[in-house]
């Protein structure tokens, strides 16, 4: 069994046509045939039904097919990794972020990487906590931005950011950031927050301000979207708390308190697998000189 018997495998498998996936592999259909017969016999198992007008995938080739599917786009990943590795710079970066992130430390660090690493192209992709955790072990990103996360011993971690709380309220509430005095006054206001499912540390923090002022928050709406929250707020169905950063830029008939005399802190955390730093050098170089802390002012 090699790569090239696997990927012609793979040919037979999408197209259930011998004739037309010789042609696109540009080899005899009886050599192609023999390699699917000597894979069969190689892994016990018929992986195709044949007949004069039919071919089909067994259960056992289907199951071949999805596994050897992966096996082929791990060993891409891997030599393209390596090509990487070899040039330092070129190659694609796939970064998660949460909204917090793109509002304050993510933009500073995408102009660098463009400065220093023109060749390098980078994904973004606007993920919540636990999939920027998720996709980090699974090798999906190459690095995330998560606002408060919770993580595994195995992720590698950094706050790179430190911002404010702020409390956001309908544009007529009663409670203005003139005559707010201290959180308690939110006791019997419905919240909005995010699932414990997408960020369980996040949202603990989030009560952990409520439980200092001497309440439960009464959660009447889970949303993961920032802008979600803010419309719903808005709307005049709840309030939230968010980092003081994600309001900005917003154009919503909302109004926003800044919570100072807080001990919590809305931390931006980059997160990335230990193997990273050895695979791109320069690239976290560049992401570790130009992130900052700081409690945004």
């Amino acid at each position: 069994m090699d790569i090239r018997q696997l990927q012609n495998f793979m040919k037979v498998a999408s197209t259930l046509h011998f004739t037309k996936a010789a042609e696109d592999l540009y080899i005899a259909q009886p050599a192609l045939s023999r390699q699917i017969q000597q894979l069969e016999e190689e892994v016990k198992a018929s992986l195709l039904k044949r007949d004069k007008r039919n071919v089909e995938l067994t259960l056992a080739g289907k199951y071949f097919q999805t596994e050897i599917e992966k096996i082929l786009h791990q060993l891409e990943k891997v030599c393209k990794r390596t090509e990487q590795i070899h040039k330092g710079e070129a190659g694609e970066i796939r970064i998660g972020y949460t909204n917090s992130a793109m509002q304050t430390i993510l933009p500073k660090i995408l102009i660098q990487i463009r400065e220093k690493m023109p060749e390098m192209k980078t994904v973004l992709i606007e993920m919540t906590n636990i999939d920027q955790t998720n996709a980090v072990l699974n090798r999906t990103i190459d690095v995330g931005f998560a606002t408060n996360p919770l993580l595994p011993s195995d992720i590698m971690s950094k706050v790179v950011f430190r911002d404010n709380f702020v409390v956001v309220l309908p544009d007529n509430h009663i409670v203005t950031a003139n005559n707010f005095k201290n959180f308690a006054v939110f006791k019997d206001e419905n919240f909005i927050l995010p699932p414990k499912t997408d960020g369980s540390r996040y949202v603990g923090t989030v009560e952990e301000i409520c439980r200092d002022a001497g309440f439960t928050p009464k959660i009447i709406h889970e949303t993961a979207s920032a802008t979600t929250a803010f419309r719903l707020v808005e709307a005049g169905i709840g309030i939230t708390i968010e980092p003081k950063s994600s309001v900005r830029g917003q154009g919503l008939d909302i109004e926003f308190i800044e919570l100072t005399k807080i001990p919590q802190k809305a931390e931006i955390t980059m997160i990335w697998h230990s193997d990273e730093e050895l695979e791109r050098p320069m690239f976290f170089e560049i992401m570790l000189s130009t992130t900052h802390e700081g409690v945004t002012q």
